[in-house]
């Protein structure tokens, strides 16, 4: 079957939109998950959990030598989650707790906190797959 240039252009405007791309990391996004630039790797030197993306829905966590990021949605009722003093999260909306790697301490949560999925890109910036809402 032929396409003229009005059909394919027609389907290349629909294969564009359906399409989400991570710009500045070249990596394809899947329609279901957001990627975020939390900034340089080196903002994140110190042992702590970083609150700053919250609202987009995670933690930036160093331990040590380890960083990772941390849903900020509690898994019980997706409230948005507090963090606390002592590296633990506090859910506002029913009382679910978690310790510093994320397990829940107490209920009504069941379910640990994901760990996301992260890159450094090549300029050495923490690029964050944040999954649906």
């Amino acid at each position: 079957m032929k396409i003229n240039r009005r059909h394919f252009l027609i389907l290349s405007a629909g294969v564009a939109a359906g399409c989400k791309t991570a710009n500045d990391v070249g990596t394809p996004a899947t329609q279901d998950e957001r990627i975020v630039n939390a900034g340089p790797a080196g903002n994140y030197a110190g042992a702590r959990v970083y609150s700053d993306f919250r609202d987009q829905g995670f933690f930036v966590v160093r331990q040590g030598d380890r960083l990772f990021v941390l849903s900020a949605i509690c898994t019980h009722r997706k409230c948005k989650l507090a963090a606390e003093p002592d590296g633990s999260y506090y859910c506002k909306c029913h009382g679910s707790t978690f310790d510093s790697d994320g397990r829940v301490t107490r209920g009504p949560a069941k379910r640990d906190l994901p760990i996301l999925s992260t890159q450094l890109d090549n300029q050495g910036r923490l690029i964050v797959k944040v999954p649906p809402g």
